[in-house]
């Protein structure tokens, strides 16, 4: 494309110039004759008219005198009749410039002068145009490799981001050019890599998420089926086959959640539900892993709470906080349910050492752990509780407490929690 921008610019320009540069040779070659013609034509009535003077006078002819009467390299033959001719100068050869004038005593006065100085001069103003004409193509030279730059480096460069999206590196370059039209191609680019990079950060989410929410219920599950393996009992083989099928349950809930929020990630499904059985599921699903432990779990506070969420969201939320409990604390981990204003709060809290410091402020954010850990669990906690319009806080980090804050319906019930050591 460079090649192309210099070549068809500089034929544009060599095309104007042959144009105008002919029309120029011709105007200043009839210029130039015709001048040289009247300068020799006004000699000779000079020259003729200081012949009369001098005749009418009676005053004799000097050719000294008359010579200083035209210019240098002109011949000029004065003729009167009865009297010898008086030439004045040399004589040109071959083609020559002539005037031709008749005085009142009947003398003739003829001028020639050679058509090599009008060659000559012809010649440098040739000269000078062939010179300005060799300066504008430089120029147009110049200018057409400068716009052919500006021109194909900024499509280069399109190409490259074009390259890198197609490779899988979405990130936006945001260079603009000063042409429009550049411009806006540029635009579309970087909007289509910010759309790219979008899609491939909630892919990556999304197998994060599905690989850390749903080890949990496979957890379980099998705990449960190894339960059923290692037993003859009938009634506890039919008891762990429910809570088997219980997990079968969540993880389809799970699954189905994951490819809702993969859609539209504020959608939610809240609904009115009975906090306390899904404490108690979770305090059954995790009474195993704590006896295995040596580790007490235990619950608390106020009970027969209502509240507004997802039963399943809810449940995984919980699961986070007393895994990453299990997994991090230390000592007896207490479930704590209370009420504040128009909001249930349960509480999840252990005797270990706490939340780092340096962690406080970060500690729900991805890939953020004080531990050999992901840093999923809390971050996809978090977002499960925004998702239907509750709320994951840390409020104490030594010893740790975090709250999981949801919107309530209150009503009375003499229900109590089980407790696990």
């Amino acid at each position: 494309m460079r090649r192309r921008l210099i070549n068809s610019t500089l034929a544009v320009v060599l095309v104007v110039i042959a144009v105008f540069g002919v029309s120029l040779v011709l105007v200043e070659t009839r210029t130039i004759t015709s001048s040289a013609e009247q300068s020799v034509k006004a000699e000779a009535l000079r020259l003729v008219s200081i012949v009369d003077n001098r005749l009418i006078v009676g005053e004799p002819l000097n050719p000294v005198i008359l010579a200083r009467q035209i210019g240098g390299g002109r011949y000029a033959r004065i003729e009167i009749p009865g009297k010898p001719d008086i030439e004045i100068g040399d004589r040109p050869s071959g083609s020559v410039i002539r005037s031709e004038v008749l005085g009142e005593r009947n003398e003739t006065v003829t001028v020639e002068e050679s058509r090599s100085s009008i060659t000559r001069e012809i010649g440098r103003t040739l000269l000078i145009i062939g010179g300005v004409a060799l300066l504008a193509v430089i120029a147009a030279i110049l200018l057409a490799v400068r716009q052919a730059n500006r021109l194909s480096s900024p499509l280069t460069d399109l190409a490259e981001t074009a390259e890198r999206l197609g490779s899988g590196d979405p990130r936006p370059r945001h260079r603009r050019y000063g042409v429009p039209e550049l411009d806006r191609v540029a635009d579309v680019l970087d909007a289509s890599a910010e759309r790219i990079a979008r899609m491939l950060t909630a892919e990556r989410r999304l197998a994060a998420d599905a690989s850390h929410q749903l080890r949990t219920p496979l957890t379980a599950l099998s705990m449960r089926l190894e339960e059923i393996s290692a037993t003859d009992d009938p009634e506890t083989v039919k008891e762990e086959a429910n809570i088997a099928l219980t997990q079968v349950e969540r993880l389809t809930d799970v699954v189905e959640r994951l490819l809702t929020n993969s859609r539209d990630p504020r959608t939610g499904s809240a609904i009115v539900f009975d906090l306390d059985e899904v404490v108690k599921q979770q305090i059954a699903e995790w009474r195993s892993a704590y006896r295995s432990a040596g580790r007490a779990l235990v619950c608390s506070g106020k009970q027969g709470m209502r509240a507004v969420g997802t039963p399943g969201a809810v449940a995984q939320v919980l699961a986070a906080l007393i895994e990453n409990s299990l997994m991090h604390g230390g000592g007896t981990v207490a479930l704590r349910t209370r009420v504040t204003g128009n909001q249930a709060v349960i509480e999840v809290t252990d005797e270990g050492p706490g939340v780092p410091g340096d962690l406080g402020a970060r500690i729900f954010e991805r890939a953020i752990s004080g531990r050999n850990s992901t840093g999923i669990g809390l971050a996809v906690a978090r977002d499960l509780a925004e998702a239907d319009g509750g709320r994951l806080e840390l409020l104490q980090q030594h010893p740790p407490v975090f709250a999981l804050f949801l919107s309530r319906v209150a009503r009375k019930r003499k229900d109590n929690y089980p407790s696990v050591r």
